[in-house]
Formats: C-alpha cells, sequence, structure tokens
C-alpha cells in the first residue's frame, strides 16, 4: 500500500504499522526481559499479552464500524469549513501540532470525566508495563465521544482523510512510549512525550494521578499545569485493580458501575449526572 492509498483510507495505518509494532515487542521481549534488563512488572505473560491483543482487535473493529458514520459527520461538517486548506508540509505540521493539542484536551477529559473515564480505564487497568500495553484500548471510545474532540480541526478546514490520518498517526506515535526499556531521550524530555514521561501517567502513586496527559508533545502539560517528572518508582494501574485478563471485563467494567448506579432509585437524576460527568473516584 503506497502512501496516497493510505491517506486515502487512513484505517489501514495501523495495520500497516503493525510488524514494527510486532517486532519491537519482541525485541524487548528477548532482549530485555530474557536476558534480565527489565523490572518484572514489565515482564509479558501469555494471558496477559492475548488480552491486550484482543482488545486491540475489538477496538479496531470498533472503529472502522462507527468510523463509517463519523465520516459522514466529519464530511457534512467540512461544508462549514472556514478555510480553504491546501495539505503541504507546513499544513501537515500545523495539523499535526493542533490535533495533538486537541488530544491532550481529549486525554485530559477521559481522566477527569467518569463518562469518559469507563471507556479510558481499560487502558489503565494493567499493572505491568511494556510495548504490548500500548495494545489495551476500548471498543468503546465512539460512544463516550473520542471522535468529538477532532470537530475542530474539521471546521477549521482540514480535510476528515487528513484529520483521521493524523490521529492514528499520533496513537501510533504513542506505541513507541509504552516501556520501561528506554529509561530517558535526554533534552527530547523537553518537548516531546517520552517512555519517562508516558511510565508517570500509567502510575497509581499519588502524585502521579492525572499527569501527563500528552500525546506527542509534552508541552501542554507544562502549559496546562499536568507535568510531573518521574522521580518515584512507577506503581502501574489503577486504585481500583481490575485484576482479570478477561477483555469483556477489562471493557465493561466501569460501564458496569455506571449502569449500576443510573438504576439506583436512591439517587435523583441531577445527582445521576454528576456522577457521569465529574472525575471518577479511582
Amino acid at each position: 500500500m503506497n502512501i496516497e492509498s493510505l491517506i486515502n483510507n487512513p484505517e489501514w495505518l495501523l495495520v500497516v504499522l503493525a510488524p514494527l509494532f510486532i517486532a519491537c515487542m519482541l525485541a524487548e521481549y528477548f532482549i530485555g526481559q530474557k536476558q534480565g534488563h527489565l523490572p518484572e512488572n514489565s515482564r509479558y505473560t501469555v494471558t496477559e499479552v492475548a488480552c491486550n491483543f484482543t482488545l486491540a482487535g475489538m477496538h479496531q473493529l470498533s472503529d472502522l464500524v462507527t468510523g463509517l458514520l463519523v465520516a459522514h459527520l466529519y464530511l457534512w461538517l467540512f461544508g462549514w469549513r472556514l478555510m480553504e486548506i491546501e495539505m503541504g508540509l507546513i499544513s501537515f505540521l500545523c495539523l499535526m501540532i493542533l490535533q495533538d493539542f486537541c488530544y491532550y484536551w481529549f486525554h485530559r477529559a477521559s481522566h477527569r470525566t467518569r463518562w469518559m473515564w469507563a471507556s479510558h480505564v481499560a487502558h489503565h487497568s494493567s499493572e505491568r508495563m511494556n510495548f504490548s500495553t500500548a495494545f489495551r484500548q476500548s471498543l468503546m471510545y465512539p460512544v463516550s465521544g473520542m471522535w468529538v474532540f477532532w470537530v475542530p480541526l474539521v471546521i477549521i478546514g482540514f480535510e476528515p482523510k487528513w484529520v483521521v490520518f493524523v490521529v492514528l498517526l499520533n496513537l501510533g506515535l504513542q506505541f513507541f512510549v509504552h516501556t520501561q526499556w528506554i529509561r530517558t531521550l535526554g533534552p527530547l524530555e523537553w518537548v516531546f512525550n517520552t517512555p519517562s514521561h508516558h511510565r508517570v501517567h500509567h502510575g497509581r502513586n499519588p502524585q502521579y494521578i492525572d499527569k501527563n496527559y500528552a500525546g506527542v508533545l509534552i508541552i501542554w502539560d507544562k502549559l496546562f499545569g499536568t507535568f510531573e517528572p518521574e522521580v518515584e518508582t512507577v506503581r502501574y494501574g489503577t486504585t481500583k485493580p481490575v485484576n482479570s485478563d478477561n477483555p469483556l471485563t477489562v471493557t465493561f467494567q466501569e460501564w458496569k458501575l455506571i449502569f449500576q448506579d443510573l438504576k439506583n432509585s436512591e439517587y435523583s437524576w441531577r445527582q445521576k449526572l454528576k456522577m457521569m460527568f465529574t472525575p471518577p473516584t479511582d
């Protein structure tokens, strides 16, 4: 598949990158884990890797199905665009930066509203950190509203296929920050999201919770006061562990709790709405 075909069919980008992802995981396992260069909480296990890959497949299928509906909406909104933008190197870099800015707010909202956390918690539920953790995604992102955060890019005037391509490219680049193999990247740590910064994000240490929302650029966290450097050894997972490698349990655990609260007659509808759109308790 050439680059033009990939731009026109951006949903295939992560599939095209899959061999590179697999190669990184194999290297991390055989060179890092098998030779004892990585800590115990980076260990690959058959059950967890199978869970992570299943979650990735469910997420990809969900994106393909809902993408058809979202694409129609984006195309309709594109008809109301504010500017005519011809895609070139400069406009592509601008789109990358703007999308990363939007991603920061999507990611922050995914931690600060329970409705969105119900999807995102699947990604944080592992108590290990290795490259396979990046595959730990939720099929419920379209339901929780991830696609809404890219709408401003379409209205500005970026063609929907380019927006989707950059969204998936951003997600693909984030694969490489899910590792304990790389300790630091020196001066790059000042500007870019790195494995060190993202390890903090996955930590349940009190000072690490809800920090480092960056996608590609860490500058957003530094600008908006959510940056935390990696100092104390990171303890991974959530404060309410899932204790399961069942993909359905991992996906629907928080949704189940939300619907239990919605059915509880002791709460008024005002209280129920507040519970859904205020920060989660974990």
